[in-house]
């Protein structure tokens, strides 16, 4: 048996696919959250020195003041951290399948100068820019802010396929406090302009590009901050699969297949074998987000 119409992700290590099913139910939308709900996200979500346990017990017992009912309330703070528990792990999988099937070229950091402007108007003005830049040059981008653990200093970390450079790149030694040595960045001069400090850092290949990914996931598991991606970015690209090329079949109900390294991609339209997965065969497939 064939596999029509497959989605097909890269998990880092190896292809899996999709295969396409004829959805026999609608998905329900979930209640949204009541007020008590939101609040207890919003004080979870707030950067503090606590452990996971004592912010948690903290929540609590504030929150008790008002329910009166410590069974109760404990239930609600639990429902509302198992259902983020759930959204961070579909980010980090939404994350890890977008990220993977890019060429990525640059992993940068941009601190803002508070001389120039405040921390809400570099979040608003630096992401505008970025919007600007993907829609005008083509760039590609996952990143997410973060704070330096001593001064607090509100940071950007991302991930980029730039495909036509702004500005220039200037080479800058400085000292770094992190490590208490001399070293060298490659910074941009457009963004220095603009917001500030800034450190462009060439990815020359995959494992640079994992090492990328894990250095935001440990600021997004740590904080729970928002992922911020480039529009169009793919999720996964969509081919006709021969059973041949299946391994085996995989998660929950077997809904999912795993594919050989080196599987050929169909056109599901002809059936013409267009040739061995690649990178350069996979940016000609359609794609989905």
């Amino acid at each position: 048996m064939d596999y029509k119409e497959t989605k097909v992700y890269f998990d880092g290590s190896h292809y899996i696919g999709i295969p396409h099913t004829t959805q026999g139910w609608k998905k329900h939308k979930s209640a949204k959250p009541t007020e008590t709900e939101s609040k207890v996200k919003e004080m979870l979500n707030e950067c503090t020195d606590e452990t996971k346990q004592e912010k948690k017990e903290r929540i609590v017992n504030e929150l008790n003041e008002k329910i009166k009912d410590v069974e109760k309330t404990k239930e609600i703070v639990n429902k509302v951290i198992e259902k983020e528990k759930r959204n961070r792990i579909v980010r980090l999988t939404r994350l890890f399948r977008k990220a993977n099937l890019q060429q990525w070229n640059y992993f940068c950091t941009f601190t803002y100068d508070s001389s120039k402007l405040t921390e809400e108007e570099f979040r608003v003005k630096f992401l505008n820019c970025l919007r600007h830049l993907s829609t005008r040059k083509g760039w590609k981008y996952i990143g997410v802010f973060e704070r330096s653990p001593e001064q607090k200093r509100l940071h950007f970390h991302g991930i980029f396929v730039i495909a036509e450079m702004v500005g220039k790149l200037i080479e800058t030694k400085d000292y770094s406090t992190k490590t208490h040595q001399m070293q060298i960045t490659h910074q941009n001069i457009f963004f220095l302009e603009r917001f500030g400090r800034n450190d462009f850092s060439k990815i020359e290949n995959d494992n640079h590009t994992q090492e990328a990914i894990m250095y935001m996931l440990k600021y997004i598991r740590k904080t729970g901050e928002k992922v911020i991606y480039s529009k169009h970015l793919q999720t996964f690209f969509i081919t006709d699969i021969l059973e041949d090329d299946v391994v085996c079949t995989i998660g929950q109900e077997d809904r999912k297949i795993l594919l050989f390294d080196n599987f050929r991609c169909l056109d599901f339209s002809t059936g013409e074998v267009l040739g061995t997965v690649s990178k350069e065969l996979i940016d000609k497939l359609p794609k989905g987000y």
